[in-house]
């Protein structure tokens, strides 16, 4: 079993090979993922096995951030043809009065209205007949596109009006409905659900057609943003769902880890080399149906989590007004960071970490990446002029300013909603996360940071902790004391057979299946829900009155409304729990120093007989180096895993 996580700048590998963990790192190849992948497969010396991979893939994250998607053609209710254009009017700019031009996600000349019309009731107004769907065939084939988005009003109500759709159109085109793809209220977006999963699915389809041709000896499953995996036969269908396929592994591997080490609530950071990903994790992968993929709601089931655009590859410069700045543009994997030796001549994050000594002469990243000093030295020299001051000041600048914005999304995620993180973990992972956690903790004001063995592949690991899974969610509408406790149980029951069967489809028994029944429940009038477990003889009303007065300090006198039915069904994670792992061997020479820190590998550190080590000091290790400033003190832990604690 493999974990596969493709980075902007790495592709990350874990193999769980005869109870033992393997890793490695490979750079990754953004014009086709599949050949790093190959590459990677061949160094965990698997190439010529049969084996089971679980994917992350940032295929359809791309493709929806950079605006190369499928060429859709987006099919409505007459009347509704502009409400992906119209959106929600909301102002990027508030106190403009003339707001910024913005392309519509579908151009008006392939938007196609037909007569079929469902209402709030779920009632059948209107009905397009054989001729007309006949026709709009005809009319998409003329706009020459690859998929189609059906949307139809009030369609999860009768999802059979969007399935006649798609049978007149035949097998042409990739078609997304949104009747399965996001089947509940508010049309916008689940327009915007049904338009994405059309314009990625595609693209998802043959690159993992592309993927299983060039592995053929692999079962292959990829990553949700859920935090589940699913089989890559059917990955395409429910493209949208994989949106935060590479985040969603770090966390799940976060929760396994924590619940390990008894640490219950964690404050985790993931920073790549293209960005940071940031995320509470209290007894649970956290998920959330109010993301965004760039200017567009994402109201599926996601992690929760928050991403800037900062990473070792972020790009530093100085603007017109002499001012620094770092990020959000990234160099990647071609050419990367000036030191990678590869053609960069811009100063990265990476440059100015190995120009301060954090990361020492000599470094292999992954393992086998030599670093080039004198071309990092030599870019940081051009910053420095910019800035009019040498190079370890420029250097240490870069530094700074990237720890603000890390700080700063570390923020978002804890204290701006009501978490106080000095006395959380700071839970650190990713390629140069451990280069930057002591200093964050610091601005942030917290005593603790855990480096996790392999940390430098974490979310390749994740993905072997992650259970293959399905989340549906029934739009019911109605006032809850309409509906009994056996009239949801036997909706759920409906559910929880269609979802097993999916997963049976893939090799998985329903006795081994667990279910999570939610309601979602709102006062009438009110668009927002609250998400309670369904529990028999419950008083479900008053539970949410009291969350509902919890959380926003009042209750009203009116109906509780149910709004949607919501079940997660879960089969058993290929690693459910982490194998017991021996001390590495030390055999791993330390690189050369080009400081006075003292530098130790991890795997001494790690060695039973280990004294702790006080900073400054470097760790390194081959997917990841760790900076341990002045008051800090780092140990392992008998999981391999470094606990630093500041001392002041």
């Amino acid at each position: 079993m493999v974990g596969v996580d493709t980075g902007g700048t790495f592709t990350d590998f874990v193999a769980l090979v005869d109870g033992q963990l393997r890793h490695c790192k490979v750079l990754s190849t953004p014009d086709d993922p599949s050949r790093a992948i190959v590459e990677g497969i061949d160094r965990l010396g698997l190439a010529d096995r049969d084996i089971d991979i679980v994917h992350g893939t940032t295929v359809g994250t791309n493709a929806v951030l950079e605006g190369k998607g499928a060429r859709v053609a987006y099919v409505t209710s007459a009347g509704f043809a502009d409400v992906l254009t119209l959106g929600r009017q909301e102002r990027d700019h508030v106190y403009r009065l003339e707001q910024p031009a913005m392309a519509p996600p579908v151009p008006r000349e392939r938007c196609f209205e037909v007569s079929t019309r469902i209402d709030a009731d779920g009632e059948l107004i209107a009905r397009a007949d054989d001729d007309e769907l006949a026709a709009l065939a005809a009319s998409i084939a003329a706009a020459e596109v690859d998929a189609v988005a059906v949307n139809l009003l009030f369609s999860f109500l009768r999802p059979e009006e969007e399935q006649r759709i798609a049978e007149a159109l035949g097998e042409r085109w990739f078609v997304s409905l949104s009747s399965e793809v996001l089947p509940e209220a508010r049309e916008y977006e689940r327009g915007v659900a049904t338009w994405l999963n059309a314009g990625v699915g595609p693209l998802i389809g043959r690159y993992l057609r592309s993927l299983a041709a060039r592995l053929p000896r692999a079962r292959i499953a990829v990553m949700q943003s859920a935090g589940t995996t699913v089989a890559a036969a059917t990955a395409a269908g429910h493209a949208v769902r994989l949106l935060l396929s590479g985040p969603a592994g770090g966390i799940a591997a976060a929760e396994q880890l924590g619940r390990a080490i008894g640490a219950k609530r964690l404050l985790t950071f993931d920073m790549g080399g293209t960005s940071t990903d940031v995320a509470l994790v209290d007894g649970g992968i956290p998920l959330t149906t109010t993301s965004r993929m760039g200017r567009w709601p994402l109201t599926i089931p996601t992690v929760d989590i928050h991403t800037i655009g900062a990473g070792g590859g972020s790009i530093a410069r100085v603007d017109a007004g002499g001012m620094l700045l770092v990020g959000p543009e990234s160099a990647g994997a071609d050419p990367g960071p000036a030191c990678y030796g590869r053609g960069g001549e811009q100063v990265t994050v990476t440059d100015a970490n190995l120009v301060l000594g954090r990361i020492p002469a000599g470094t292999k990243l992954g393992g086998y990446l030599a670093l080039d000093r004198a071309a990092a030295d030599a870019a940081m020299a051009r910053l420095a002029d910019a800035m009019d001051c040498d190079a370890q000041q420029a250097a240490r600048g870069v530094i700074r300013i990237a720890n603000e914005h890390m700080a700063r999304a570390l923020r978002v995620i804890s204290v701006e909603r009501g978490h106080d993180p000095r006395e959380d973990a700071l839970f650190c992972f990713g390629g140069a996360g451990g280069l930057h956690a002591c200093e964050l903790a610091n601005l942030l004001g917290m005593r603790r940071v855990v480096l996790p063995r392999r940390a430098g592949v974490l979310s390749a690991q994740g993905m072997l902790a992650s259970a293959p899974g399905r989340d549906a969610v029934e739009a019911i509408l109605a006032p809850l004391a309409d509906w009994s406790d056996t009239t949801i149980g036997g909706r759920f029951a409906a559910l929880s057979d269609a979802l097993a069967d999916e997963l049976a489809a893939e090799g998985h028994v329903r006795a081994d299946l667990s279910f999570t029944h939610q309601l979602e429940l709102r006062y009438h009038g009110q668009d927002a829900g609250i998400m309670l477990p369904f529990e028999l003889g419950a008083d479900h009303a008053e539970a949410f009155a009291a969350r509902h007065e919890a959380a926003s300090g009042y209750r009203l006198e009116r109906p509780v409304e149910l709004a949607n039915l919501r079940l997660a069904a879960r089969a058993t994670a290929p690693m459910p729990t982490l194998p017991t792992e021996p001390p590495p061997a030390r055999g791993l020479d330390a690189p050369e120093r080009n400081t006075d820190v003292p530098v130790i590998t991890r795997a001494e550190l790690e060695q039973a007989t280990a004294p702790p080590i006080d900073g400054p000091a470097i760790i390194t290790d081959t997917v990841g180096t760790a900076w341990i400033p002045s008051d800090w003190q780092a140990t392992a832990d008998p999981l391999g895993n470094l606990v630093v604690t500041r001392n002041a």
